[in-house]
């Protein structure tokens, strides 16, 4: 578990994957090499959390933590928190830019049918997540729509909210 400048974190710090051994990852003349091996370390892509006693708990895929306010935060965290809520029927949760924290926790969320679309609704949704996650990770912006972007095998495609989401 290392940090952007490869230096290990501890446990219980939301860190990258990197692995070592007899066989790597290798992407020959292409510029994915630059990013996924480092000093002979294979950087996997996924955020983990070591515990106490040494195991490894997946957090997100690394381009699916956002790090607001100096907190690194798992969007599938805030999805579930989010899934849990008896109103949601559909989220995807992306990290926006944002001046003041770096980026803030944008939920993207389709509601269940005859749910009002309103400011009641989203602090109804907020006040939800802050009981069940770390009150921090709540997302600060809730934007209802009618369906998540997918691929044709069904798996929501965030990058496409991200590029919406761009100024």
């Amino acid at each position: 578990m290392v940090d952007k400048d490869m230096n290990a974190v501890k446990p219980g710090t939301v860190g990258r994957l990197a692995v070592r051994g007899p066989t790597g990852c290798r992407y020959l003349a292409d510029q994915r090499q630059t990013s996924y091996v480092s000093d002979g370390w294979n950087l996997t892509g996924d955020a983990y959390i070591q515990d106490e006693e040494g195991r490894f708990h997946f957090a997100a895929r690394a381009d699916d933590m956002i790090v607001s306010a100096g907190y690194n935060i798992a969007g599938p965290e805030v999805e579930a928190a989010l899934l849990s809520h008896a109103d949601v029927g559909e989220c995807a949760v992306i990290g926006v830019p944002d001046i003041e924290r770096g980026q803030i926790v944008t939920a993207y969320v389709v509601l269940k049918a005859g749910v009002d679309r309103d400011a009641a609704c989203v602090k109804k949704l907020q006040d939800h997540v802050k009981a069940v996650i770390a009150p921090y990770k709540y997302p600060r912006a809730v934007k209802f729509v009618d369906a998540l972007p997918k691929t044709q095998t069904g798996k929501i495609q965030r990058f496409k909210l991200r590029q919406q989401s761009q100024p």
